[in-house]
Formats: C-alpha cells, structure tokens, sequence
C-alpha cells in the first residue's frame, strides 16, 4: 500500500514558506507541519506589492486584516501607475487599476471606448479606479468590514515584518512547529523519494512531503534533485535591482494608493507607499546599466521628492537574480514554492501572486498518498510552466509597446528574437480584435484580459474597429460611463485617505 502524507516537511520561512505553512495548517489540521528556517539567510524583501488575492489568503489562513495592517507596517493597493513607459515626456503615464473596466462582460468595452470616449485614456474612460488612486485614496471607510471595500484592492507591505507576523500566527495559533537550523541535504529512500533531511543541530527531520522554499538557492528542487533552471533573460533582460528605504518628507504626506512605475534608460524604478516609509528601487539589466549609474539614477529620483541632501544620504543595497523558472515544479515528493519555483521581475507583483496560485492548488488537492502525488504532480507541472509561460508573456508586453530608444535596452526588448512566438501572435490578433477571454485557456489566470487591455490601450496601441455598437449597446455604454462619473463624485467626497483610513484603524 502506498505511503499516506501525513508529515509535511517546509524548507525555507519567509512569505512563501509562511504562507504554506499558515494555508496548509489552518486546511489541514490533521496533518504535522514542520518549517525549518535558517537563521544565516535573510529574506529579500524586494517585493512589497500584492495582488488582491492576498486579502482571500489571509482570510483562508485565519488572519484578521487589521492585525495584518498594523504590524505589517501595511497600506492599501489598487493598481499600478505606469510612469514613461510610453517615451520620455513627464505627462506620458497610465493606470493599471485591480478593477475591472464596467460591464467588461456584458459588451465590448474597447468598442464603446472608441467610438464614445476616445478623448480620455481607456482607464479612465471606462473604469473609475484610476481617480481613486490619483487621489491618493482608500478602497473603504472604517466602518466596512474586514477584507471588504468598494472598490478592489491588495496591499503594500514590509516583507521582513509580513514573514515574522505570519511565523507568529503560524506557531501561537495554528500549531506549525518551527525549527531554526541549517539543512546540510536531502535524503532519498529506494524510490527515489525524500525520506528525510540532515540539519546541522537537529539531526534527522523525517516527512513524506516536502516543501521546497528556500529561495533561489532551491536547496532541494535544485541542489538535491538538480532539476534544470531555464533561464529567462533572452526575453527578458532584467537581472539587477538597486534599493532603498525613503522617509515621507512629512507625517501627514499622503500615502500612494497605487504602486509608482516609472521607465529609465535601462529599466524602471518601482516607488511603494507604506505608512512609516517608501520603498523604492532600480531594477534593470547589468549588460546596459552599470550598479553605480543605477544608484546615481535611483538617488537622483529620490531627490526630486526628498530634495538632494536627503536623498545623497540613502542607504542602497543591490540584489541580482536571474529571470527564470524550474523545468518542473514538483519532482517526486518536493514541492517548490517561491523563488525556488521560479522569479521574473518586480514588475507587477507577480511573484506573491504565483505564491498564493501555488499553495491554494496544493491545499486544495492535497494529495492523500504517493500514487495520488504523481498524478496531482503532473497536473501541477503543467498549469504552473503554462502560468510562468504567461507572467513572461504580460511582463514582455510592457516592454514591447514602448516607443522609448534612449538606450539599446529598449531597442533590443522591440527586436522580434526577444519576444515569445505566443505574444507576436497575441499582437497581430489584437490589430483586429481587443483582448478577451478567448485568449486565455486557464480558470484562474494570473493576468487575465482586462489587464492585458488596460496595459495594451494605457501604452498607446490600436485596434481596428470592425463593428460597431448597436443602440441598445450604445444607451447600455453611455449609461454604464455616466453612473461611473456619479461613483467618481461620490468617492472622491466620501472615502479617507489611505493615511487616515490606517490612523483609524490603529485606534480601534
């Protein structure tokens, strides 16, 4: 009879190991749940951002959102604003808001978009998040409930004090045990799969399965089973990130209610509004930008905020990976979650995301015994190479559609030996026909059409128009637009800040 799961074994803390352990305990309470941590490896906290699925993961792991904000040092989420990307000029710039464009399944908002409202920018136009954030305002007031709002939203967040309150909830209310020591390797049985692992104080950690989040490292999907990294960066050029913590020039500036993205020469700077500090970093590629210029650049954008003594003073650490994903996810009875899985880019936070994608479908198909974890493991491989096959696909885009040509790094992202044959494809499509549910296969896609839309028309590209709307289209469009700038009116006068909405709440 073929081995039951019943001890699960986690390599690696961090937000990805965390957030295993607190959906898989809380999910599985009949299951032992062991997280070793080593106290010699520090976490990245490069990504600050998360996508509104995070409120679904805290709430599944049992987590109580105004905890989560106050010790998280955490703010609210409702998009990206896209800084440059198009050219040079100051005023060129987009929302990528979390909300979708109104009634985006009941016409073709693109169509309506251009032949009502083709004056104003698509997000704008068709959606009312974007003047929210512009505002610099909350998704909710303080009387609604937990994890609720009226309009979507995700978090911005301290990664190091996110994994130590995740640890905390883990170990005090849902049981995991946590063990800090090093892990000197893996041990396979006749079969081929992990039977234990050799820890440098600890001995013996024996499991049936294995959980690999130990960051790039992989220290069992990589170092142990060897399984082939496939480097991403002929497509994505990307592998350096300069960063730095700024201080608000005063306690009451406002607190951005949307991740700032602004295009350099060789890169882009992300800009990340918590309630104590910002975050701010370079990320771009070492074959065009040296680690010098890009501190320079990084300090010289600090300076346009924090005036140049203050932003001479910032501290900079610099950070390389490479952009990429493993051949396999899951090998046997190892699982790789995180960075061991695979990391692209800051850009869109996609990283988390793919997190919260990978433990839900593990929880949720928990496999019961080894011939069971063949067959989930399989489907496993597949949906997540198809999900880190379209992460590329939608990060690429945004590359693709610049006109920029200050540096051969934007020339080289527009060289067609740099973009995947699927996104070539995809854009030819897009010449006669908007993004739609059509072009993408999987139930829960990580960038489902209206992000491809907002990013496609925020940059600027066109789409034949080849119908046109019919009246009943055409009354539903003008009704749908004006009930928005009502909803405009309406937030812009009703909902706090994001700075007061977390005052507030700190009082409660």
């Amino acid at each position: 009879m073929s081995k039951k799961i019943n001890n699960i074994v986690i390599i690696g803390g961090g937000a990805a190991g965390w957030l295993t352990a607190g959906l898989l305990a809380k999910e599985h309470p009949d299951k032992s749940i062991i997280l070793i941590e080593s106290a010699d490896i520090g976490i990245s906290g490069v990504g600050e951002g998360t996508w509104p699925s995070m409120r679904n993961t805290l709430q599944r792991i049992g987590v109580k959102e105004s905890d989560f904000l106050q010790q998280c040092d955490a703010s609210f989420k409702q998009g990206s604003k896209f800084i440059n990307w198009r050219g040079k000029e100051q005023a060129d710039n987009y929302y990528h808001p979390f909300m979708i464009p109104e009634g985006y399944y009941k016409y073709d908002v693109h169509t309506a978009w251009q032949q009502l409202f083709p004056e104003q920018k698509y997000a704008d136009a068709m959606n009312m998040q974007s003047f929210i954030c512009q505002a610099a305002l909350a998704p909710k007031q303080l009387n609604t409930p937990e994890y609720a709002g009226v309009t979507n939203y995700g978090y911005h967040l301290d990664a190091h004090k996110f994994a130590q309150f995740l640890a905390r909830h883990c170990v005090n209310t849902l049981n995991v045990k946590h063990i800090t020591d090093n892990v000197l390797h893996a041990n396979n049985n006749a079969q081929g799969y992990i039977e234990s692992v050799t820890t440098q104080n600890n001995g013996e950690i024996y499991g049936d399965l294995f959980i690999d989040c130990s960051g790039s490292q992989g220290l069992l999907i990589a170092k142990h089973y060897r399984i082939p990294f496939l480097d991403q960066s002929h497509i994505l050029f990307n592998n350096t990130a300069v960063a730095a913590q700024l201080p608000y020039e005063s306690p009451s500036q406002n607190i951005a209610s949307a991740t700032l993205s602004t295009a350099q020469s060789a890169g882009w700077i992300w800009d990340i509004g918590l309630p104590t500090r910002r975050g701010i970093g370079y990320t771009f590629s070492d074959k065009y930008c040296d680690v010098t210029t890009a501190i320079e650049t990084l300090k010289s954008y600090a300076a346009q905020s924090v005036g140049i003594q203050q932003a001479s003073k910032i501290e900079t650490r610099a950070l390389r990976f490479t952009p990429g994903y493993r051949e396999v996810f899951w090998h046997k009875n190892c699982v790789a979650i995180g960075m061991s899985q695979g990391f692209i880019e800051p850009l869109e936070a996609s990283a988390l995301a793919m997190v919260e994608l990978s433990i839900s479908m593990l929880s949720e198909q928990m496999p019961v015994n080894q011939v069971h974890m063949q067959l989930l493991s399989d489907r496993f491989n597949k949906r997540f190479r198809y999900r880190w096959e379209q992460v590329i696909n939608f990060l690429k885009l945004h590359y693709v559609l610049s006109s920029r040509d200050d540096n051969s790094y934007w020339c080289d992202n527009h060289h067609p030996k740099s973009i995947p044959i699927e996104l070539q494809n995809l854009l030819t499509l897009w010449q006669y026909q908007a993004p739609s549910r059509f072009d993408f296969i999987e139930n829960e896609e990580i960038f489902s059409s209206p992000s491809y839309q907002y990013v496609l028309y925020g940059m600027g590209f066109k789409t034949k128009q080849t119908t046109k709307l019919d009246n009943h289209t055409y009354q539903m469009a003008q009704q749908l637009y004006q009930l928005n700038r009502k909803k405009i009116a309406q937030y812009l006068q009703k909902l706090p800040t994001n700075r007061l909405l977390l005052k507030q709440l700190q009082k409660e």
